[in-house]
């Protein structure tokens, strides 16, 4: 039986996730060559092709659909195992505060690792839509780090990446011509939701409030269901929403901002690392 070498089963999950050896690379730091020797040895090994490549990235065969779940359990016990011994004198609380769409797409595949490496810490996470809200309670003491969506250009923190926010809406429901427009947007105090409106109103057009929630989930799930049209970071955008253009005004840009306490522990300084060094942030003037 031939052994699995662990760095091997990493570079094909990136390139099962991404579906693009170029975009693997840039997560994995490595050139689109030495990712295609990898996967044509991890290949050999297994006996069987885990991927078809093509001119427009790359397709799971039968195979590599089945070795992702399995590659993904083995890296999850490996990760922590060898966390458990590197880690073990960092421990402590982490709080952090974010965004619900960060935390909930962008920053899950970091806490995932950062949980994994670091067992003995005890990791809090704060969500709120309210920038304001954020910052506060990591003046008040409450939070030990938080990852911020602010206006670009504005001032504080750490920039990590620039984005555009669009409009977003259902590929079965056509909003676009209603009047009043309706909105599926956060509860006051989102900057979406502040400067969408604003906008709208500027430009002359009739809106409503028309679904209003704490959770991305949920304000997506009214989109989807043709209740409102909602705002959303480009970066973040899922395949069965459509960007809406025609007739309605452009949304600014904001930058995703972090912020650290003045005296934090260790493994928050270990989180804050992660965040810092993940090409997923790190790519500020990019959308």
């Amino acid at each position: 039986m031939r052994d699995l070498p662990i760095h091997l089963l990493r570079t094909f999950l990136m390139v099962a996730k991404t579906l693009n050896l170029t975009e693997a690379s840039k997560h994995l730091h490595k050139a689109p060559s030495t990712i295609s020797m990898q996967l044509s040895r991890l290949e050999e090994l297994v006996g069987s092709t885990l991927m078809e490549r093509g001119q427009h990235g790359v397709r799971l065969t039968p195979s590599g659909i089945q070795l992702t779940a399995h590659a993904q359990q083995l890296l999850n016990l490996h990760d922590q195992i060898v966390g458990s011994f590197q880690n073990m004198d960092i421990d402590g609380a982490v709080r952090l505060g974010s965004h619900d769409q960060y935390a909930s797409r962008t920053l899950s595949p970091l806490l995932q690792e950062f949980v994994l490496s670091y067992p003995e810490v005890e990791l809090e996470v704060f969500c709120d839509h309210s920038p304001d809200t954020l910052l506060r309670r990591l003046e008040k003491g409450l939070l030990d780090i938080a990852l911020v969506e602010m206006m670009a250009d504005s001032e504080g923190g750490v920039r990590l990446r620039r984005d555009a926010l669009v409009w977003v809406g259902s590929r079965d429901h056509n909003l676009i011509s209603q009047r009043p427009l309706p909105l599926a947007v956060f509860n006051e105090g989102c900057n979406h939701r502040l400067h969408a409106t604003e906008l709208l109103k500027d430009a002359g057009i009739s809106h409503r409030i028309a679904f209003t929630s704490q959770s991305r989930a949920g304000v997506l799930a009214a989109v989807r269901a043709g209740i409102g049209i909602g705002i959303i970071p480009l970066h973040t955008l899922e395949d069965d929403l459509i960007i809406l253009h025609e007739g309605l005004p452009p949304l600014p840009e904001t930058e995703v901002a972090l912020y650290t306490a003045t005296n934090i522990n260790e493994a928050t300084k270990r989180l804050e690392r992660i965040i810092l060094d993940s090409p997923v942030f790190n790519s500020l003037g990019s959308t």
